[in-house]
């Protein structure tokens, strides 16, 4: 793990050179103070020596003011050179998800990769510079004060080395206090992101129900469970840190004794003695940024491990070695004894369905709820990979072509309109980017769109707002239609387009819908019957796969699965 976390390291070993030799200046300019005292005391004091305590003044200001320039260096270089990993972290695992398999967003909230994109790699950035500096500045202090006490006073110098083992056994065992703590404050806190993007996002459901107070009791106990956690991890840091101050200040006590002693007996100077307690202090101070650091360290692993967690999500769904591109697609689409599930020991839910539609063919596709209509379809781009049988357009298994060029080839109208915040402009030039003005007007038109947004306060500038909230259900819709003439694909689904629909709406859309699918291979999924009564070809498609296929006039005059849901719906018509 940390040979990977070191690569990303690689591009700014310029910043790193620069950012760690600062760090080992400001460590060793550090260890002459204490040297200077000394000899303060010990020599130009006793002399009465002035210009030489001048000149001694002088030197000292000059260095603390270089070390002011390497302290400023540090904190603000080593910070860019977090920040550009933190950079390079979240570019990698942002792309890395948009190449996952559609099921790891079905079984992964937003709110938990959130999480990882945006507060764990927060951590890791300062992790990233501030760990290694502490480091450098900490060893360069520790071997250098034990260096100079050793040559001012060996025996006092072992006295103080006696508590580092019990320091380095005490913070041992929170090694893994702190790494369970850790980790669990990053799912916890997941956990409350999770819950507020779903409670923002679905604010018109919450409010429609009126369950605000069931929300906010909702994230308070997720919050409660932060807080527990957060409390928990901060005892261990509470309990760390009380001890390891304890037992550093423990040895600056042996010092002043052992070493008042040995001043008394003459054994070493006052000036030695001083200097000795100043390094003392030096030598104690890196010892607890070490031990500190593994705290940090902990800290960061436990941020890294999550990134890893998605990084290391391998897609299923990918291109083959010799995959082809799809050029100049007719839309000839054929199934052949597809079988599918969802997941191991879920049961299938299409088996042994066989289809061919022609290019340019229109076909519809009902059924009742949960016998895999939309899944059907969903094959088709490889959002999900079939388990059984194969899938070709053109005459190519779907599996043995480029996945970009298949799903330029398919476009997808859903009854959820997805729209991205941003203006009107922006959500139809989403179909083709880099289209002319003149393009995107034309596709808008061709959506029955243009005239509904001349009229918006901004026309084509229009903010639609999040999830296109500020537009109409018909409007948003046209806005998507409007896109899909942009892409301009040779394979069309329709997903129940128009079923959430007024009937106004309803009409234009299946207008420009129409015009839309003419000349395209087109599956038209539907729940209602009577907007694809006209259809050339509707397919009636249950667990057993396809049972039924005809016009809408030949198949009620059977008593098949579709008879039955004609039925069903003309009843429930007269009923209300």
């Amino acid at each position: 793990m940390l040979k990977r976390f070191l690569h990303y390291y690689k591009p700014f070993m310029g910043l790193v050179a620069l950012d760690l030799s600062c760090a080992l200046g400001l460590g060793l300019a550090d260890l002459v103070f204490p040297a200077a005292t000394k000899r303060v005391i010990d020599v130009i004091v006793p002399a009465g020596d002035l210009p030489a305590l001048a000149r001694f003044a002088v030197l000292l200001v000059a260095l603390y003011a270089v070390r002011a320039a390497l302290e400023f260096i540090v904190g603000y270089y080593g910070h860019v050179l977090g920040v550009n990993i933190q950079h390079d972290l979240r570019r990698d695992i942002y792309r890395h998800i948009h190449t996952l398999d559609t099921r790891f967003f079905d079984d992964t909230k937003t709110g938990q990769i959130m999480s990882r994109i945006v507060g764990d790699l927060f951590d890791l950035a300062e992790i990233s510079h501030h760990l290694p500096e502490d480091l450098i500045m900490a060893s360069v202090r520790l071997a250098g004060s034990l260096i100079v006490m050793l040559a001012i006073e060996w025996r006092l110098a072992l006295v103080v080395f006696a508590v580092v083992p019990v320091l380095v056994v005490f913070s041992a065992t929170f090694r893994g206090k702190f790494r369970k703590a850790f980790r669990r404050n990053k799912e916890t806190m997941a956990t409350i992101n999770e819950h507020i993007e779903e409670s923002v996002s679905g604010v018109r459901v919450v409010r429609a129900f009126g369950n605000e107070e069931f929300e906010t009791a909702r994230f308070d106990q997720g919050n409660a469970t932060f807080r527990e956690s957060r409390i928990a991890s901060v005892f261990h840091i509470g309990v760390f840190n009380t001890g390891v101050s304890f037992l550093s200040n423990l040895g600056l006590v042996i010092v002043l004794v052992a070493g008042g002693y040995a001043a008394f007996g003459g054994s070493i100077s006052m000036g030695a003695y001083i200097a000795f307690a100043l390094y003392v202090s030096r030598f104690f101070q890196p010892i607890e940024t070490l031990v500190r650091s593994m705290e940090l360290f902990q800290e960061g692993a436990a941020g890294f491990r999550r990134f890893l967690e998605i990084v290391d999500t391998k897609p299923t769904i990918m291109d083959i070695p010799g995959a082809v591109e799809l050029a100049s697609v007719r839309g000839d689409v054929e199934f052949a004894g597809v079988g599918f599930r969802y997941g191991d020991g879920l049961e299938r839910v299409l088996e042994r369905v066989d289809l061919r539609v022609a290019a340019g063919e229109t076909v519809a596709i009902v059924g009742p709820s949960g016998a895999g209509k939309t899944t059907l379809c969903s094959l088709i781009p490889r959002f999900y990979d079939i388990e059984e049988g194969s899938i070709t357009v053109d005459g190519h298994d779907i599996r043995h072509a480029t996945i970009a060029s298949l799903r330029q080839a398919v476009g997808l109208v859903q009854q959820d309109v997805f729209l991205f915040s941003g203006s009107v402009r922006d959500n139809i030039a989403y179909g083709r980017l880099g289209a002319s003005e003149a393009e995107i007007e034309a596709a808008a038109e061709a959506a029955n769109a243009l005239g509904f947004i001349r009229e918006l306060p901004q026309g084509f500038d229009t903010p639609v707002g999040e999830r296109g909230v500020k537009l109409s259900g018909g409007q948003k819709q046209r806005i998507a239609i409007a896109r899909m003439f942009l892409k301009d694909p040779p394979i069309l689904i329709l997903d129940e387009a128009t079923s959430s629909l007024d009937t106004m709406s309803e009409l234009a859309i299946r207008e420009s819908l129409e015009r839309l699918s003419k000349g395209r291979t087109t599956f038209i999924i539907a729940h209602r019957l009577a907007t694809i009564r006209h259809a050339a070809r509707i397919l009636v498609l249950t667990e057993d796969g396809i049972v039924e296929q005809g016009r809408h006039d030949d198949l009620v005059a059977g008593s098949g699965v579709y008879r039955q849901l004609y039925d069903a719906q003309v009843e429930s018509l007269l009923v209300s």
